[in-house]
C-alpha cells in the first residue's frame, strides 16, 4: 500500500541515555538490549557505524525507541540536532509495508527525497542484525517524522522483551503541539497518504487505519491516531504539561489490558496525573521528556 497503517513508534533522544532507560524501567518497562546503529548517511554510500544507540520497550503494537549517543566521535544521525532544542521525543514514526511504492507517491508529490533510508542495528550484542527501509519527511521541524518498514519484524519483536509489569500492549496515540497545526497536519498528512480532519479539542488528527500485522509480526488491526494540537489545547490534552519550545512531541497513549489497574501499581511513588478520559499520566519529567499516558 503506498500510505501509512498505524502508528509504528515514538522515539525518545537523551545525551546520555542511562538515566532514560532507568526510567522506563521503573516505570516497568522490560526494555531489549543496547544496540548501536549503523546504516548508509546515502542511498548508495556503505554501511558505516553510527555514534547512536538504542533500548527499547516493544509492545504487541509498536513500540517506543529510547536514543542516545554511544559514542561521540562518529555520526550521530541527527541526535546532536534534536539534543541542541531539547532532550525528550523527537522522532515519530508511521509503519508502512512498501518502501518503493510510498517513495514513488512522495515524489510524484513534489518531495525531494533523495532515495530510501537504510537502517540496521544487531538486535543484541552479537546476535542477527534487523534491517529497516525509512522515508523520512525532509527537513521537518517537528523531529524525524517518517515512514518506516521493518524488513526483519521477527527479530525485533522478540517475547523475551515484551512482558512489562504494567501492563503496557499497545502504542495508540501521539500528541503534537505546534505553533503553526495546520502546516505541520498538511506535512504529516502527506506524508502519510492520509486525511486529516479536526480533532475535538482543537488542531487536527490524523486516523491511521490500522491491519493486523502493521506494526509488530502479532499486532492486532487496530485503528492509530496522531494529533497536532495548538499551544492552548495541550493543558486540557495533557494537563500540567508545559512546552519547552515548539513544535513539541508532548505525549503518547499506551493502551493496557486491565485499564491501567497494573500500571498504577508498579507507577506508585511517580508524580503522577489523572489523564483526562480515563488511565494515568506519567510527566515529561519523570519519563524522559515526553508524557506517558497509560489507559
Amino acid at each position: 500500500m503506498s500510505h501509512a497503517l498505524a502508528l509504528d513508534h515514538v522515539g525518545l533522544c537523551a545525551r546520555d541515555p542511562a538515566p532514560l532507560w532507568a526510567a522506563w524501567e521503573r516505570m516497568g518497562f522490560c526494555l531489549s538490549p543496547v544496540a548501536q546503529q549503523s546504516g548508509r548517511r546515502t542511498p548508495d554510500g556503505p554501511v558505516e557505524p553510527f555514534g547512536s544507540g538504542n533500548r527499547c520497550a516493544f509492545l504487541r503494537h509498536g513500540y517506543v525507541e529510547l536514543l542516545g549517543i554511544l559514542d561521540a566521535t562518529l555520526f550521530a544521525n541527527g541526535l546532536d540536532r534534536f539534543l541542541a532544542r531539547h532532550e525528550g521525543a523527537h522522532v515519530l514514526a508511521l509503519g508502512m509495508d512498501d518502501a518503493e511504492a510510498n517513495l514513488a507517491r512522495l515524489r510524484r508529490g513534489g518531495l525531494d527525497i533523495p532515495g530510501i533510508a537504510w537502517l540496521q542495528r544487531p538486535v543484541e550484542p552479537g546476535g542477527p542484525i534487523a534491517r529497516f527501509a525509512r522515508l523520512p519527511f525532509p527537513d521537518a521541524p517537528e523531529g524525524r517524522v517518517q515512514l518506516v518498514q521493518h524488513l526483519t519484524p521477527e527479530l525485533v519483536w522478540d517475547p523475551r522483551w515484551m512482558g512489562h509489569a504494567n501492563g503496557a500492549e499497545a502504542l495508540e496515540a501521539a500528541i503534537l503541539v505546534s505553533a503553526e497545526p495546520a502546516a505541520a497536519t498538511a506535512r504529516l498528512s502527506r506524508l502519510a497518504g492520509l486525511p486529516a480532519e479536526p480533532d475535538p479539542l482543537a488542531g487536527f488528527r490524523i486516523r491511521l487505519p490500522g491491519r493486523a500485522g502493521a506494526a509488530g509480526p502479532h499486532s492486532p488491526a487496530m485503528e492509530t491516531t496522531l494529533r497536532i494540537l495548538p499551544p492552548e489545547a495541550l493543558p486540557r490534552a495533557l494537563p500540567g504539561i508545559e512546552a519547552p519550545g515548539l513544535p513539541f512531541l508532548a505525549g503518547m497513549v499506551l493502551r493496557t489490558a486491565d485499564g491501567a489497574a497494573a500500571a498504577r501499581a508498579v507507577l506508585a511513588g511517580l508524580p503522577l496525573r489523572d489523564a483526562p478520559g480515563g488511565g494515568v499520566m506519567v510527566p515529561p519529567e519523570a519519563a524522559g521528556g515526553c508524557a506517558v499516558v497509560f489507559a
